[in-house]
């Protein structure tokens, strides 16, 4: 692999990508681990294969300006990278146009580089016919969610949460308290800029390696502190993360809680319990308990039993990841109108199945980094027009379009003394 170059290897990526029906990160990151390019070659792969990947409706569509027949799945792919490159990168012709067509089989540049030679003529009319599109078209994203974000936040709204998630993640990382302070953290690490608003956040340009292999802070959006900030856990506690992993909710709780008391941390799959290990270890995290279970199941591992009731209980439900678009950009092509009603059939299963570990009187706090109503406010409605044991506390929500950081969602309940 190490003899590819950056664009090769992006188009391998897409291709995986389109056949194997894997996750856009997961394919990226194993063919880079396989190759010996640059940062500043890395980077380029990974700018093409995002950049293709947000930007798929509105490359067919200009390869359909271009070219009404003719093209088939591995001639697209290949197109879809020089209009990328010609018409969103703003890369030179001579470069965009020559290293594309030599991704091409040699039966295809004569029409690689035709269309490619007619998009540089054509480039001011393509771009203004984009314009005059649907926003579903101009900023490629499913038809059925544009129309019912549009539905739900108004078209204003629905055109910058579109926007949004199409521009590239910053970098955000919550300075982790259990191993360093603020100050210290600043002063070490100068390339860090704190975050108005977010004290405990800070931002970096590239990702900071030696901070996070010393356990000095956590790469997360400021959005999914919501849950924990919710919660509001003790020193001293019983705490049950039911849906743990990756690690970065498990981590600030520890730190709310000052290291003492108990975190029950559970995730369904080994091998996300394996990250989830690895990241509380790293992060210094000295009263967590792993464990591997799935709350659809039926049998509850009784290490969970033991610790029970709980004086708090926080999930973070699996969701659609519809508020997190930015930062995982297949998202979106993977949705279908009938996973929100399956997820939401899920989340109240999961939320029911917690209920009777908590302690009279203890917190659950419920929370997904999706926007859309079925899985927030009425998974809760439900729940509590159901479980009469529980109570409605507080409610909070981050917005991208109102925020500036990651959709989330998070709800408190109560459960009454008796």
């Amino acid at each position: 692999m190490a003899e590819l170059s950056a664009r090769q290897i992006a188009l391998t990526a897409l291709r995986l990508w389109r056949k194997e029906k894997h996750f856009a990160d997961f394919i990226i990151s194993g063919l880079l681990t396989k190759t010996e390019l640059n940062a500043s070659d890395r980077g380029f792969a990974l700018e093409l294969f995002y950049g293709v990947l947000r930007n798929l409706t509105l490359l067919d569509f200009w390869i359909g300006c271009l070219r009404g027949s003719g093209i088939d799945r591995d001639l697209r792919d290949i197109l879809r990278f020089g209009l990328y490159q010609l018409l969103c990168l703003g890369t030179p012709e001579h470069a965009a146009v020559h290293e594309t067509v030599e991704l091409a089989a040699k039966k295809q540049r004569n029409v690689v580089n035709a269309i490619l030679r007619t998009t540089t003529r054509q480039r001011s009319q393509l771009l203004a016919r984009a314009a005059t599109q649907p926003l579903f078209v101009r900023t490629s994203h499913p038809q059925f969610l544009v129309e019912r974000w549009q539905q739900h936040f108004g078209d204003e709204h629905a055109e910058e949460l579109c926007k949004w998630n199409n521009l590239p993640a910053p970098i955000y990382a919550r300075i982790n308290l259990l191993k360093i302070d603020r100050t210290e953290f600043l002063h070490t690490y100068p390339g860090s800029r704190a975050l108005r608003d977010h004290s405990m956040f800070v931002q970096f340009n590239s990702l900071p390696s030696s901070a996070l292999e010393r356990g000095h802070c956590y790469i997360q959006d400021p959005s999914t502190t919501i849950a924990c900030e919710l919660l509001d856990p003790k020193p001293g506690e019983r705490i049950l993360d039911a849906t743990a992993a990756p690690g970065g909710k498990t981590g600030y709780i520890a730190q709310l809680m000052e290291n003492l008391g108990i975190i029950v941390a559970c995730d369904r799959a080994p091998q996300r319990i394996d990250t989830l290990k690895e990241n509380v270890a790293r992060l210094g995290v000295g009263i967590a308990q792993i464990l591997q279970h799935n709350w659809t199941g039926k049998r509850v591992p009784p290490q969970i039993t033991s610790v029970a009731p709980f004086d708090r209980i926080v999930i973070d439900a699996p969701c659609s990841n519809t508020g997190v678009m930015r930062r995982r950009v297949d998202v979106k092509w993977r949705l279908r109108r009938i996973d929100f009603d399956r997820m939401q059939h899920l989340q109240i299963e999961i939320v029911r199945a917690l209920v009777p570990f908590l302690k009279p009187n203890g917190l659950i706090v419920y929370s997904t980094c999706s926007l859309e109503p079925e899985e927030n406010e009425e998974v809760v409605r439900r729940i509590l027009e159901t479980s009469p044991v529980l109570r409605l506390g507080a409610e909070r929500d981050s917005l991208p379009f109102r925020d500036g950081f990651g959709g989330a969602y998070a709800a408190r309940m109560i459960r009454s003394a008796s």
